[in-house]
């Protein structure tokens, strides 16, 4: 295989940091506004944002769990991570509006359930997005790290540390807005590698005759669109783990509170088409290599790209793909850094440990110190090597327990704390159980957690229509849903623990958020939201006109 010399893969990487860290510095402002360092004084517009949100979700994981799915599952594999990753930014966008309507000055959605119900809300919320960055920006690592030891002399460790400080050395400088403007050059560098590299692994291996010679190499699972072992280990388990990531990800929720409110549905759209087209493709060359008998490098399919482009690309292309692959886990890590220092500066110091009154200038530093902690802590998990997939379909799975409760307390004024809190640990503890079989799935039981796992299908069916179409549609569905699932679900479910686990989660929130809110008389009056949830630091530029807010929140508005 073909290997970049140490020189390049230093010049690469050195060069394309470096160009980075100097467009973060045409953002620097002698004095910094914590509101304009979190979400950019919400004020971001069209293009940026979606070029951000496109990028941002182009990650380490587009290229390596979608070239994995193509690779396990065959012909539906890389169809179903692209499409269902698609449709969790078009999920997010009729509940954007509904979050920046009750509190257009939000920096955090768990900052919202502070105003909604408190505390303890408040700290589920945002310790689960902590967890769920941190285990982001360790993919991330792990995926640059994987990179360069395969493409060149370099070690693992050493892709990880120069990646991990390269993404630190920019966001540092100007926070969530250095990490928006980067996304566009990123993401333009990613688009035209792709269009490059994609096309040409496909003809180097043959073209369409690798179809005919490839095909027989696949079993009847892997030859099939509509194979049912890639839907119930694949296709199911993300589509229900996406749905938890619009809602428990903080870097989406980040882009939302950035850009104008008058663009969240355009810019959500965008980002979904651009996100399917690109990731479809990149998940494509796992399925190539499956036709073509390619053996993951040390069984690892965390090594299948950088493996393929070694092997069937020519080294100007190898370069290319160097900077395609590492330009989306920086977009995403950056972007992940952004999102922690926005949750411990507004979650931890700005509403608990200052009560609402925080120092900015104090405030600045807490969040430069989370990002600096923050990497450090994802160099060193990422030397575990973790898989990428398997952590993103648990991850999502486990945020399945948040999304329903969340929801409810935004729409629905009897939703109070104790069901909130109350619904999360039930769903969190039958999701541990079910996912790692702490009990035994079998008879009464088993049939127990596939009822709870069939109403968590009603459950993903019904938010997503009353998302869509209201909440007459949404119960409709979501009952004709579950009657629908039932019969497939009872008594086959367990055999598939992660959709099963995955399911549950979101029946039991469900059913325990809805029984104890249905127990209590309160009402809760939603204006109360966005009279506790204001900026942090009042300046000029809140002050100033929708266009020189955007001027401010970003130097290149398109």
């Amino acid at each position: 295989m073909f290997q970049l010399s140490t020189t390049t893969v230093v010049l690469l990487l050195f060069g394309f940091y470096g160009l980075t860290f100097l467009m973060a510095l045409r953002i620097g402002a002698k004095k910094e506004n914590v509101d304009g360092y979190m979400v950019a004084n919400g004020a971001i517009g069209f293009g940026m944002s979606a070029a951000s949100m496109t990028a941002t979700w182009i990650w380490a994981a587009s290229f390596y769990a979608a070239a994995s799915s193509g690779y396990k599952y065959g012909l539906s594999g890389a169809l179903h991570y692209g499409f269902w990753g698609a449709l969790m930014i078009l999920f997010i966008y009729p509940f954007g509006k509904r979050f920046r309507e009750l509190a257009p000055q939000a920096h955090t959605l768990a900052e919202i359930m502070h105003a909604r119900h408190g505390r303890s809300s408040q700290m589920i919320l945002a310790g689960s997005n902590i967890v769920g960055s941190v285990i982001s920006l360790m993919v991330n690592f792990t995926a640059a790290g994987a990179l360069v030891a395969v493409l060149s002399p370099l070690s693992f460790i050493h892709g990880v540390l120069i990646a991990g400080f390269g993404v630190l050395s920019y966001t540092l400088w100007s926070g969530f807005r250095s990490s928006v403007m980067t996304d566009f050059g990123q993401l333009m560098a990613m688009i035209l590698a792709a269009v490059i590299i994609i096309p040409m692994i496909f003809f180097t291996l043959g073209g369409p005759q690798l179809f005919t010679e490839g095909m027989p190499r696949l079993n009847l699972e892997q030859a099939s669109f509509f194979s049912k072992t890639a839907f119930l280990e694949q296709g199911a388990p993300f589509f229900v783990a996406v749905l938890a990531y619009a809602i428990g990800n903080q870097t989406i929720a980040q882009r939302l509170f950035a850009v104008r409110e008058d663009l969240i549905k355009p810019t959500f759209i965008t980002a979904t088409v651009g996100y399917g087209a690109i990731v479809i493709g990149l998940g494509m060359l796992g399925f190539l290599a499956l036709l073509a008998g390619v053996q993951p490098m040390d069984g690892d399919l965390n090594n299948l790209i950088p493996q393929m482009a070694a092997t069937y690309l020519p080294p100007f292309a190898v370069g290319l793909l160097f900077i395609m692959v590492i330009g989306s886990l920086s977009s995403t890590a950056d972007s992940d850094l952004a999102a922690l220092s926005a949750l411990v500066m507004t979650d931890i110091y700005g509403k608990n440990l200052a009560r609402g009154r925080p120092n900015p200038t104090t405030m600045l530093w807490v969040g430069r110190l989370t990002m600096i902690t923050a990497t450090l802590i994802g160099v060193i998990f990422a030397s575990m090597k973790l898989d990428i997939l398997s952590m993103l379909i648990f991850v999502g799975a486990l945020w399945g327990a948040i999304v329903f409760p969340v929801i409810a307390s935004l729409f629905w004024n009897r939703v109070t704390n104790t069901a909130f809190t109350s619904a999360v640990a039930v769903a969190f503890l039958m999701f541990v159980v079910t996912r790692f079989e702490l009990v035994s799935l079998h008879g009464a039981m088993a049939l127990f957690f596939e009822l709870l796992a069939t109403l968590g299908g009603g459950v993903v069916i019904g938010l997503m229509a009353f998302g869509f179409f209201g909440r007459t549609a949404g119960l409709a569905l979501g009952v004709v849903a579950t009657l629908v699932l039932a019969p497939f679900a009872l008594g086959h479910l367990r055999d598939y623990a992660v959709l099963l686990s995955s399911l549950t989660a979101y029946g039991a929130s469900a059913v325990v958020c809805t029984g104890v809110s249905l127990l209590s008389n309160e009402r809760f009056d939603f204006d109360r939201i966005g009279e506790r949830v204001v900026a942090f630091q009042h300046s000029d530029n809140n002050e100033s006109t929708p266009e020189e807010k955007e001027i401010n929140a970003c130097p290149v508005s398109l």
